[in-house]
């Protein structure tokens, strides 16, 4: 039985300098015989529209080595777990069959967990049952529509809270939409990924990391962020759209129709992404594969990844 390919995975908050570690990891492991190809595993990233709010690789960082998946979706459209899995199962097969090394590269937990550890893959719900139990939800209570999912899915019933509305309803509109419950749909969980995974994490508690991520949002600026942002609003006007909702776009889009001053744009902006850090943070350090380094170890990652390709020294 042949062993299965190997994929590296570099993960971490925002701004914790995973682009760097990689373009590094890349430049070692060419000049060792091997080839790599950067993957992005980060949902806000595969928007064409916000390159620099995104902190999507430069066109000089991407000329180091291939980069897949970067900046290609309209901003009005929408990206899911499933939907990101599915197209970055495709770009590693294409890798390995170019004979390179796939490296995941990006901070979006939950798309990571859909790819290698596998999601039930729940269709989208229709649109209309959506708004109809929302509805319901908001008119009758969270309590009463936990009492009837209780009487449907009894199992995830007693998983959630009364009064969580969003999760009732999204229980809710999944057995409507599909006539098949949260509970079955979580049993048709597909097997892990066949891959031999190395999880490298780039991070810092979010107290060493705030001032980093300050000056990333003035070098964004700096980079032309709202001009970025007005091309992006005579694109794509609606600001309700999927990738407006994204971390710098939404609080540009803000300023920029008037709605906030930039001081106060600037603060939103940095707060909203330490919280994401943290959050980011969370996720990623319940997970005991992950190797951790401070931001620039490379020569201590570098050593991880060697003895991970080729064995003990």
């Amino acid at each position: 039985m042949s062993a299965l390919p190997k994929l590296l995975c570099l993960v971490g908050p925002t701004g914790s300098g995973k682009t760097a570690a990689a373009l590094y990891l890349a430049s070692v492991l060419e000049r060792a015989g091997t080839p790599v190809t950067v993957i992005n595993a980060d949902s806000r990233q595969v928007y064409r529209d916000f390159p620099i709010i995104t902190a999507q690789p430069s066109k000089e960082e991407r000329a180091v080595c291939p980069h897949k998946l970067y900046g290609w979706l309209d901003s009005s459209e929408k990206m899911s777990a499933g939907q990101w899995a599915s197209l970055a199962e495709a770009a590693i097969q294409e890798t390995l069959a170019e004979g390179r090394l796939p490296m995941l590269v990006g901070g979006t937990g939950f798309y990571l967990r859909a790819l290698l550890d596998g999601i039930a893959a729940i269709p989208a719900p229709d649109p209309e049952v959506s708004q109809r139990l929302t509805e319901e939800c908001e008119r009758l209570g969270a309590p009463a529509m936990h009492e009837r999912l209780t009487q449907i899915d009894p199992v995830y019933a007693a998983k959630i809270h009364p009064n969580d509305s969003q999760r009732c309803v999204r229980a809710m509109e999944v057995w409507e939409s599909t006539g098949h419950t949260f509970t079955w749909w979580h049993e048709q969980t597909p097997p892990p990924a066949p891959y031999d995974v190395l999880r490298i994490g780039i991070g810092l508690p979010l107290a060493e990391l705030t001032p980093y991520l300050e000056r990333r949002i003035q070098i964004m600026l700096d980079m032309g962020a709202l001009d970025e942002a007005r091309n992006a609003l005579r694109i794509c006007p609606d600001i309700n759209a999927p990738a407006w909702t994204g971390i710098g776009c939404a609080e540009t889009a803000a300023f920029l129709r008037g709605r906030i001053d930039l001081p106060e744009c600037v603060d939103f902006w940095a707060h909203n992404t330490r919280a994401y850090a943290k959050r980011q943070w969370t996720w990623f350090r319940a997970d005991k594969r992950i190797l951790w380094h401070r931001p620039g170890e490379f020569a201590d990652i570098e050593r991880e990844v060697m003895t991970f390709l080729n064995g003990p020294a």
